[in-house]
């Protein structure tokens, strides 16, 4: 599978800049990936290379104009709100078939890889029936799980892999974004994920020198044909 989806256990978790240091690490390889963030709240159009889409344009040596903006993120909502509420405000909502529909046509297309970002957490809603997690399920896209080594972050992960699973949506890797100032370390964290996340594999992002988390993060996504990716023992 050359798509995966990359969700998260809540909002500001670091979905965007995951997503970018894949991209970024692809494009280094001489590879040409593709991404798709395709509901963004909290747009501000005096600003859209500030937006989450604007750093994926970035990250794809893009530019954010308005056409580009429309082709990876058509549902843009100016409230800094979970999607619902932020197209409510605009009297607006999101037509779930029609978001599956592009999901589902962006994954298809001819790239070494297609990342598709999704909105705050798992089960952040996007209408009055349907989250995040439906989305995913219904894009049959595995997903990455990104997850953080603050304090609480265990049961969250925990949670949220429980709710993926239960749609069955394959989850290819945790990635772990070590949290600055967390009195809990992201070894520890981990290693105790290890213990209830079965058969998942683990990628911690180190914060102080994560290239080392992010080469085997993109090895697992996407392997490179010319250099075979081993997994550490």
């Amino acid at each position: 599978m050359k798509a995966h989806f990359i969700t998260g256990t809540g909002t500001d978790i670091g979905k965007t800049w995951l997503a970018c240091a894949l991209l970024r690490h692809w494009r280094a390889e001489g590879r040409q990936p593709a991404a798709i963030k395709p509901v963004l709240s909290g747009f501000d159009p005096l600003r859209p290379q500030a937006s989450d889409a604007g750093a994926l344009l970035t990250a794809l040596g893009r530019e954010a104009s308005n056409a580009e903006l429309d082709a990876i993120a058509p549902w843009r909502f100016a409230a800094p709100l979970s999607p619902d509420m932020a197209a409510a405000r605009e009297g607006r909502r999101i037509d779930f078939q029609q978001l599956v529909g592009f999901t589902r046509r962006a994954a298809s297309a001819d790239s070494c890889a297609t990342l598709v970002e999704g909105v705050g957490g798992v089960m952040a809603p996007l209408d009055a029936t349907h989250t995040v997690r439906d989305w995913i399920a219904a894009s049959g896209l595995p997903c990455v799980l990104v997850a953080g080594s603050y304090l609480g972050s265990l049961s969250h992960t925990l949670t949220a892999l429980e709710a993926l699973q239960r749609v069955g949506a394959g989850v290819t890797a945790i990635a772990v974004n070590e949290s600055p100032g967390s009195t809990v370390s992201l070894d520890a964290t981990l290693e105790t994920l290890s213990r209830h996340a079965h058969d998942i594999p683990l990628v911690g992002i180190e914060r102080a020198g994560p290239q080392a988390g992010m080469t085997r993060l993109a090895g697992l996504l996407c392997p490179n044909p010319f250099r075979p990716y081993t997994a550490p023992p």
